[in-house]
């Protein structure tokens, strides 16, 4: 079933958010695109993310025939994306603390951050993903437990089970299937699999087994636990392993050490956050680091400098600082084995892909 695709943020190029038919929208039917929604906008107030939204929804009006996955920008109750009247489903995936400066300042946390997520959900079907703890998971089910749609909710209607041999054994009311592992590195990615699975399951779009087998062993996704294997950065380490994943929050960061304790080796962090997040937070779930070296993000007005982001984690005994991302790479004294993973914002993942 091709789709129409509306995500954020871009990593690399813009045209990353917009995929209809399922393709990339190009450079000229977005310059044309966006050009024709400014001039319909007519100088009215409005937000970089809402124009964009309008732009999506705009030239997905030509695609009536297609699936429309969109991706909530931040909240969803107030969200641009939240306008449309019915939908097929809503998906609630791993809610942690992030964006918390958009909230009041004596409300900051998971339980008003679950309320603006799911408060205003359609009324469909919710699929709500595994999520971090069983607080979470609670207040999910209470926040939606009036809402009329049919709940899918993970353990209670579907569950998932590692098996031998890279295989997982999963199960829901439609019964059990055994699929291949997905070819995306850490556990949370198979919650995020079975997630998908469930939704897909329970849409009845004839959707096979044959499908979800084939389908999850070629899933695209930039900057997420992504080994870069080739080009540029990667000559710079030779036969070790370099990772580069945008997580900037401290579930991001649990998720992603999760999968660094289960390597038998040294790993070294290269480092760079925005601003606004919290920094030490996100790195105390980091264990057993070999080294850490703060960087700069360049291009990107609202991110800490490395050299403040040094002084800040000086709990790390062996924290250090240099400038530019090929500069942190040619100073790690990497050892057989070892791996290099840069980390802690999306925009630098963004840079460090456009530089390899």
């Amino acid at each position: 079933i091709k789709c129409n695709v509306y995500t954020s943020p871009h990593i690399q190029k813009i045209n990353e958010r917009f995929v209809f038919d399922d393709e990339e929208i190009s450079d000229d039917i977005l310059s044309n695109l966006l050009t024709e929604v400014e001039n319909v906008n007519n100088g009215e107030q409005i937000t970089y993310f809402e124009i964009l939204t309008a732009a999506y929804f705009y030239h997905a009006s030509k695609f009536k025939d297609k699936i429309n996955i969109i991706e909530s920008g931040l909240f969803h109750r107030f969200d641009a994306t939240n306008i449309i009247d019915t939908n097929l489903s809503s998906i609630v995936t791993s809610i942690g603390l992030d964006h918390l400066d958009w909230l009041p300042k004596n409300e900051q946390n998971i339980e008003r951050i679950v309320y603006e997520k799911t408060s205003s959900l359609l009324t469909s079907n919710i699929v709500v993903s595994k999520q971090s703890n069983e607080e979470i998971l609670k207040l999910i089910s209470k926040s939606i437990q009036n809402n009329q749609s049919k709940k899918i909710i993970y353990k209670d209607h579907f569950n998932y089970s590692l098996s031998e041999n890279n295989f997982i054994y999963y199960e829901d009311e439609y019964g059990g299937v055994k699929i291949p592992k997905p070819n995306l590195l850490g556990n949370f990615q198979i919650d995020n699999c079975a997630t998908a699975i469930a939704t897909i399951r329970n849409l009845q779009l004839g959707v096979k087994n044959e499908n979800i087998k084939e389908g999850v062993t070629k899933i695209k996704s930039i900057a997420r636990l992504q080994e870069i294997d080739t080009g540029k950065l990667k000559e710079l380490v030779k036969n070790n392993k370099l990772l580069v994943d945008g997580s900037h929050n401290p579930l991001g960061a649990k998720v992603l050490n999760e999968y660094l304790e289960s390597l038998n080796c040294n790993k070294h962090i290269i480092l760079g956050m925005m601003g606004n997040k919290d920094h030490n937070e996100y790195m105390s779930y980091f264990k057993n680091i070999a080294s850490l070296t703060t960087i700069d993000i360049p291009n990107q007005p609202n991110s800490i400098k490395g050299k403040v982001l040094k002084n800040k984690l000086n709990s790390f005994e062996n924290v250090k600082y240099k400038e530019g991302i090929i500069d942190a790479i040619k100073s790690i004294p990497v050892k057989e084995n070892d791996i290099i993973l840069i980390t802690g914002s999306l925009y630098l993942a963004g840079e460090v892909l456009s530089l390899n």
